[in-house]
């Protein structure tokens, strides 16, 4: 018993030590006071932005007519030439998987 009993102290105390010793260790955890908290960073309204063009900052006025401008500038046009070979690459390429013994 006595074995038993100076075991059992042994536990407690060497348990006892580890969390008084970690006490200190928890607060060094914690981020420094100047750090600003996730939850107010979420909140704030992000007023400047970079261009989706050569990424240069711009003002959020700014950033609203360069999309603007984007949205409305027409797609450009393909030559009737390059559109023909465009074609008639994608009717080859189908043709090579219904006939694949066929070279063309």
């Amino acid at each position: 018993m006595g074995i038993r009993k100076a075991g059992l102290l042994t536990v407690v105390a060497g348990v006892t030590l580890a969390l008084t010793s970690r006490l200190g260790a928890s607060v060094i955890a914690l981020p420094p006071p100047e750090d600003t908290p996730e939850e107010i960073l979420r909140t704030e309204i992000i007023t400047e932005g970079r261009s989706p063009i050569d990424g240069t900052p711009v003002n959020a006025a700014e950033y609203a007519e360069l999309q603007a401008q984007l949205q409305t500038r027409p797609t450009p046009k393909l030559a009737p030439v390059i559109r023909q070979n465009i074609f008639l690459l994608r009717l080859r390429k189908a043709l090579r998987v219904v006939f694949p013994f066929l070279k063309f």
